[in-house]
């Protein structure tokens, strides 16, 4: 076998890790739960912050800020719709320029070669 699967000199850490691999999981597993712990004060000030939005809008509500708007129905903004097509106005195409053909036609003259 040319290549052999375990090092002539192995460090000493490597050997201890092969050993005893809580070395290497139980510091990571402390990392996790620390920087979890950590970013739990971020994530509350977020949530905080959301918080107050909302009681913010709810104070403007209560003041009856939003009895001004009309509410939206669906129904009206439909026939709005509907009879604002049935106005007189006449489709007018627009002249094309020179160098485009028509849509589906072929074009008269052959392409000119470059």
């Amino acid at each position: 076998m040319p290549f052999s699967s375990n090092p002539i000199n192995p460090s000493p850490l490597q050997s201890r890790l092969k050993r005893h691999p809580a070395l290497f999981g139980v510091p990571f597993l402390l990392i996790i739960v620390g920087a979890s712990f950590g970013l739990q004060t971020f994530t509350q000030t977020r949530y905080d912050l959301q918080d107050q939005k909302v009681k913010q809008i709810s104070n403007e509500q209560s003041l009856g800020l939003d009895r001004k708007k009309k509410k939206f129905d669906i129904r009206e903004e439909y026939y709005k719709l509907s009879a604002a097509g049935e106005q007189d106005w006449e489709p007018k195409r627009i002249a094309r320029p020179n160098d485009f053909p028509e849509l589906g036609v072929p074009p008269n003259e052959p392409p000119a070669k470059s």
